[in-house]
């Protein structure tokens, strides 16, 4: 049903080339696993370079493991506590250049050397987060955050 794309050169093309497939694969899709599923799926295949993938979705006051491409993670993080607790705490994306040097981080998989995270915002409410993972420092850019946080605003419509 899908195959890899040739994305655009230029990153900018290629997120919103990502955008229109994303919101193509989720329409018509209300089931919440689903649609997350199928986002880490997409992502996953899309980026080169990453070890992982996936969502921690908001639970009582804390995160909790959601759908996912990569190793077995962590499956509870406080709010406040490392890269994930952090963005759900204060609702603002993160890029973490090395994760060795961010005070508290939690490391679920050793080959994890950079991180970005972006908050899920749903009617005000922090609904969880997305979390990519690299083994490569300093693998994620403000490109990359501008992008992800287009295809969450478009994800959050189909949830």
């Amino acid at each position: 049903m899908f195959t890899k794309l040739d994305y655009a050169k230029d990153i900018t093309e290629q997120y919103s080339q990502l955008a229109s497939q994303l919101d193509a694969l989720l329409t018509g899709e209300k089931n919440i696993y689903a649609n997350l599923s199928n986002t880490s799926a997409l992502l996953n295949q899309f980026f080169d370079r990453i070890n992982w993938v996936g969502f921690y979705l908001m639970d009582n006051d804390e995160l909790v493991l959601g759908p996912f491409q990569g190793l077995p993670a962590c499956i509870r993080i406080p709010l406040g506590k490392g890269v994930c607790g952090t963005v759900a705490q204060t609702k603002d994306s993160i890029i973490v250049p090395d994760v060795n040097a961010f005070p508290g981080h939690i490391a679920c998989d050793a080959a994890s050397q950079s991180e970005i995270v972006i908050p899920i915002v749903k009617d005000g409410t922090i609904f969880g987060v997305l979390d990519i993972d690299s083994p490569e420092l300093d693998r994620f850019s403000e490109d990359d955050r501008i992008g992800l946080e287009k295809l969450i605003r478009i994800l959050v419509k189909h949830l």
